[in-house]
């Protein structure tokens, strides 16, 4: 089966250089960008009632560029003004550098990691005495809080936003060759919107182990997966299922 259509379950990229523009001109395919999934903040009520003091903390977690908006969201809600002491330790150089909407970046301690949490948590070991509080979403990696509970430091997760289904049911009756996931909650979205979709002969492509196993745990298969050391990226590792897909 040739692959004529893509639907990447992600945001539409912000600029013209994304590789899968670069894909839909090379390889002719007509590629569509919808959210399957999408982050809502927790209200400062609920928050209040897990008994926060922003007060209490020296140093913040931080892994994704909404754990930025969501710490400030809510500090600002609480009418705490974050002390320019407060340290901030970022997962990668994008997390840090996006820190500049709230805060004046040379006049404030930060600590980048290099992309990995386990990375990260080497600078963290540096400051053993701080009070970190970690704002994540309600669905954490499991390996965040093992490894910060390693490190014998003093420290508080708290959630301040949640990961919700998005409204797919103008899809409902329009089909594409290629799905593409990057998350279990994308798959878990595909089956709440439709409860009875049937693979048939859809493609599949997944990126990361997590994401391939809620596939195949889904029952459905997966035809192309990423990352790889062939196809570091899911464009590549499209590239080339649809070289040989449409040679055929």
């Amino acid at each position: 089966m040739k692959v004529k259509t893509i639907l990447v379950s992600q945001p539409a990229p912000k600029t013209e250089t994304s590789p899968y523009f670069d894909l839909s001109d090379k390889q002719k395919v007509k590629i569509d960008f919808r959210s399957f999934i999408h982050v809502e903040g927790i209200s400062v009520k609920e928050v209040r009632a897990e008994k926060l003091d922003l007060h209490n903390f020296s140093a913040i977690i931080l892994t994704s560029r909404n754990a930025v908006d969501h710490f400030f969201r809510i500090a600002e809600e609480m009418r705490f003004k974050v002390p320019d002491s407060m340290k901030y330790f970022c997962q990668s150089e994008a997390v840090a550098y996006y820190l500049q909407k709230y805060v004046v970046y040379r006049k404030r301690k930060i600590y980048v990691g290099n992309r990995t949490f386990l990375e990260l948590t080497k600078l963290i070991k540096k400051h053993k005495t701080e009070k970190f509080l970690l704002p994540s979403s309600d669905k954490l990696k499991p390996l965040i809080p093992t490894e910060l509970d390693k490190l014998g430091i003093t420290w508080k997760r708290v959630d301040l936003y949640r990961t919700v289904v998005s409204d797919l049911s103008d899809l409902e009756n329009v089909f594409y060759d290629v799905l593409v996931f990057f998350s279990p909650s994308g798959i878990e979205s595909l089956f709440k919107n439709f409860p009875n979709f049937k693979q048939n002969e859809t493609r599949i492509a997944a990126f990361g182990n997590s994401t391939v196993k809620a596939v195949t745990e889904a029952g459905l298969k997966c035809d192309i997966v990423a990352p790889s050391p062939e196809n570091p990226s899911m464009t590549m590792a499209l590239d080339k299922y649809i070289k040989e897909a449409n040679k055929k």
